[in-house]
């Protein structure tokens, strides 16, 4: 049974589900509009976990020839032979997708099951598949796909755009490549083994180091930006305190290009996430 459990959130990706469905809740949390009752919170929540899931499940799938080459990732089920590949999969995951839409509109509305499958969509397809053994800048466009599960979260809410939810998606788009771009310049050898054109091991390290440090700017920045709109203390301090920390292991690592700066710089941007989301769902709880 534990063993099927493990397999499970393994082939599903869903310890980064359980962060885009977080991002979901954030989206939820800074929408103004008419409250969603619980079970719809819940049901648009899972619905992001499992639009998330069946993505995650199609990238290793579509990626076990890359997956055996990386440390990293080869002790994945279709990596080892623990799954064997054939066409069930990919219908199976296309039917978890289908599910996951369905209860997305029945408790966030037919424009956040939209954004959902956008999500799923461009994690899917557009990075795995058109992208990311491509371009340098696959990630770039793959960062798009936590920011579509907020702009879901706040659909549900008010499926007209908002400034807070506009504000966070854009700080997902700016935050997933200097937090995939330390993972892979700590973890260099796997991508040139895979031969995946990651950042870090096409160019200089002062071209994507710089590269980091600016996203990093840019999205601190652009997170303070909602304290101007009335966003209160706890958002607040989750922003600063978040982007401070990460700000300050993105300047480490451009003075000291290590394994040992990147892996530091990754977990501060897991950090800096964490905050962030903590803050926003604090700021709705106890708003100022």
């Amino acid at each position: 049974m534990l063993a099927a459990i493990n397999t499970t959130v393994s082939l599903l990706k869903l310890r980064i589900g359980m962060a885009i469905a977080a991002s979901a809740l954030a989206g939820i949390a800074a929408a103004n509009g008419t409250a969603l009752a619980w079970w719809q919170t819940a049901g648009l929540a899972a619905a992001v976990l499992g639009a998330s899931g069946a993505a995650g499940g199609f990238n290793q799938y579509y990626e076990r020839d890359l997956d055996r080459l990386m440390l990293r990732t080869r002790s994945r089920p279709f990596a080892t032979g623990e799954l064997q590949a054939n066409w069930r999969w990919p219908v199976g995951f296309l039917a978890l997708l289908a599910a996951s839409l369905v209860l997305a509109a029945a408790t966030g509305g037919t424009v956040a099951a939209s954004f959902v499958f956008l999500g799923a969509f461009t994690y899917g397809i557009v990075y795995t598949v058109w992208l990311k053994r491509r371009t340098v800048w696959n990630i770039v466009v793959g960062g798009l796909a936590g920011s579509f599960a907020v702009l879901a979260g706040a659909a549900a809410v008010d499926p007209g755009l908002q400034v807070f939810p506009v504000v966070l998606a854009i700080v997902l788009f700016l935050w997933t490549p200097p937090h995939f771009w330390s993972l892979a310049a700590a973890k260099g050898d796997d991508y040139v083994r895979a031969g995946v054109p990651m950042l870090p091991i096409a160019v200089p390290s002062c071209a994507w180091t710089l590269a980091i440090l600016s996203h990093t700017i840019a999205l601190v920045a652009i997170s303070l930006v909602p304290l101007w709109f009335g966003q209160g203390l706890f958002y607040g301090l989750g922003a600063g305190c978040g982007g401070g920390i990460f700000l300050w292991k993105s300047i480490a690592l451009y003075r000291n290009p290590t394994r040992q700066t990147a892996i530091a710089n990754f977990f501060a941007s897991l950090l800096q996430l964490s905050l962030l989301i903590a803050g926003v769902l604090l700021n709705a709880a106890f708003p100022p």
